[in-house]
């Protein structure tokens, strides 16, 4: 059945009615996927590279001048974003305790990561070799032990782990800038990436790599061991490498709902949209039994009834997409 979610950021700082809005609006769909809500209105500590910071294992870190950097010893705002990370475990456990389906969790990939952590002495971790493996395998080992946390926290639920990698297109095309801004970063061979987001991959069954920027190869997804891809639907440029990835058994994550601006949309015009694009690539029922409808990027920046009203109108359209691909 085709399912819906959201990608993690919510707006506002009020993690409990954050909480309360995804699974009030994701919960009442068989194939809804409920998620750990993400609020980087709280602070940097709060956003999406401060909470991996905050998983990684025998790496301290420290936030300078805005931007997180290894350290000889974690900061203090290192230290808070472990605190408001295991506080919002706190506050998901006492809402969902007895959940029993499908969980969300998200985190930033190593190589997002990579391209936004520094080296003690200067220069992103993504400059070097050594540095860049070391922060993926640490990041593995605290995502190992935070998913063990969760499943301990929601032992009915079924956890799916959700890999940001906004960054990846351009650590592979050689398009992240150096710190001065004057020069680009080497680019990164398929292999590496490939054999450093496996790391993750291999952390639960099924896992999601999310990228909202254009150019993201889903092979390179599949090859990584991970389960599905979450796209962008306008940053889609080539609709028969998706044919592809789901013809080999993936699943597509479909971001169709605009978030650019807080714009109220239908859920004749979702449809639509999602429709207009899938139904070209003649799957039917297999895409049916792995789509799952999302918005096409965070939605911090709408508000809580926005956001809520966005998160409810990809639940109604899932139900008559999945009925439309079945027919």
């Amino acid at each position: 059945m085709v399912g819906a979610s959201g990608l993690g950021s919510l707006p506002g700082t009020d993690f409990p009615a954050a909480v309360r809005l995804v699974f009030d609006a994701l919960g009442e769909l068989e194939g809804g996927v409920p998620h750990l809500p993400e609020l980087p209105a709280r602070g940097p500590w709060a956003g999406m590279v401060g909470r991996s910071c905050a998983l990684l294992v025998d790496l301290p870190v420290s936030l300078d001048a805005g931007t997180w950097r290894l350290s000889d010893t974690a900061g203090i705002d290192a230290r808070r974003a472990r605190t408001t990370l295991r506080d919002d475990l706190d506050r998901l456990q006492e809402h969902a305790a007895d959940w029993d389906g499908p969980v969300k969790v998200q985190l930033t990939g190593p190589w997002t990561l990579a391209a936004s952590v520094l080296r003690p002495l200067g220069g992103l971790v993504l400059a070097d070799r050594s540095a860049r493996r070391d922060l993926a395998q640490s990041l593995a080992q605290g995502t190992s032990d935070f998913l063990g946390e969760v499943a301990a926290r929601l032992p009915r639920a079924q956890l799916v782990l959700q890999v940001d990698e906004p960054g990846l297109p351009a650590v592979l095309t050689g398009g992240v800038p150096t710190e001065g801004g004057f020069f680009r970063h080497r680019r990164v061979d398929r292999p590496e990436a490939a054999e450093l987001l496996g790391e993750l991959a291999t952390l639960t069954q099924a896992p999601v790599l999310h990228c909202c920027a254009p150019g993201l190869d889903p092979a390179l997804v599949g090859q990584a061991g991970f389960g599905a891809v979450s796209l962008d639907q306008d940053q889609v440029r080539d609709w028969d490498a998706i044919a592809g990835f789901v013809d080999s058994g993936h699943q597509l994550w479909l971001g169709c709902l605009p978030t650019a601006s807080e714009r109220v949309w239908s859920v004749d015009e979702v449809v639509a949209r999602v429709l207009g694009a899938l139904r070209p690539l003649e799957l039917g029922e297999r895409l049916a039994d792995g789509l799952v409808l999302t918005p096409a990027c965070g939605l911090a920046g709408w508000s809580a009834r926005g956001a809520s009203s966005a998160l409810r109108t990809l639940v109604r359209a899932a139900a008559l997409v999945d009925e439309a691909l079945r027919t």
